[in-house]
């Protein structure tokens, strides 16, 4: 069966592209097509509701708070990465605030309402004690993609963004951008989602591909290193320190009922979430 997979071009691709490469899809008798989605989740939450991918790998706040406002087009389906996100708070450098705490009301650069850059500008908010009832924390600039959120906190469209910390380091290390702070997702960082109009009996054979190719990854770390460096935006020295802060799901099959609900919790109390009814079962496809 052929199938649009969505993901996001960055160093979290690897095992996915490990396993394509190495035949693990095609060993299931699926035939993967992977889509590059650089403005990340929220662009896949469209994608997906239109159709034109079936499966997508993205941040988990973004998933989460999709379904739980309402969206019934997909349910998280695996577990892809099992540690935290750690997001960097960056500024421009030619102009703009030079700490976080001046971000208070300010401009928030994302890539799109509903992506992941936009969900954790809630929790950044709850976290600093700046949230208002019925008002949002932030006056929130839409900047399509990671260079756009780059252009845009030098143009001064935006104080400031917020972006995974290796995608940003390069930048930092350019100075084209500086680092204001970070902040880390209380949750595992990457889940996967599949359309609830794709046969569930594909769904459990292309997980087990994902698992191949992270089992792959974990025992060919020179192999990604060099995909990294190559491929992606990234130099050997990041890439390298970057495989020493990740850990892929042991099984992308299963999905933490904690997890899911302590997200869910955390959403809930920054205001991203409205609905207190969505549980564990309402957002995770039961394979």
């Amino acid at each position: 069966m052929s199938i649009k997979v969505g993901y996001v071009p960055e160093h979290f691709s690897t095992p996915l592209h490990f396993a394509k490469a190495h035949g693990f899809f095609t060993s299931r008798s699926l035939s993967i097509t992977l889509i590059p989605f650089p403005s990340g989740t929220g662009h896949m939450v469209k994608s997906l509701s239109s159709g034109d991918i079936s499966i997508a790998i993205g941040l988990t706040e973004g998933w989460i708070s999709a379904i739980a406002n309402g969206n019934s087009d997909f349910k998280i389906a695996g577990k892809y990465v099992a540690t935290p996100l750690c997001w960097a708070i960056s500024g421009g450098t030619q102009q703009g605030i030079d700490r976080v705490e001046k971000l208070a009301g300010g401009r928030l650069g994302v890539s799109r309402i509903g992506s992941g850059s936009y969900v954790i500008g809630f929790v950044l908010a709850q976290a600093n004690g700046w949230l208002k009832e019925g008002k949002e924390p932030f006056e929130f600039v839409i900047l399509d993609d990671f260079k756009g959120l780059r252009d845009g906190v030098n143009s001064g469209k935006a104080d400031a963004f917020m972006w995974e910390y290796y995608t940003s380091k390069k930048y930092y290390d350019s100075n084209e951008i500086k680092k204001l702070g970070e902040i880390y997702t209380p949750w595992p960082s990457w889940h996967i989602v599949a359309s609830n109009n794709l046969p569930t009996t594909t769904i459990g054979p292309f997980l087990e591909g994902v698992n191949e190719g992270i089992a792959y990854f974990n025992t060919h770390k020179d192999e990604a290193v060099e995909y990294i460096s190559t491929h992606l935006d990234y130099s050997k020295e990041d890439a390298q320190e970057w495989l020493s802060t990740v850990e892929f799901a042991s099984d992308a099959r299963k999905v933490d009922e904690k997890d899911v609900n302590e997200t869910l919790n955390v959403l809930r109390e920054a205001g991203v979430v409205k609905d207190s009814k969505v549980s564990f079962q309402d957002v995770v496809l039961n394979l």
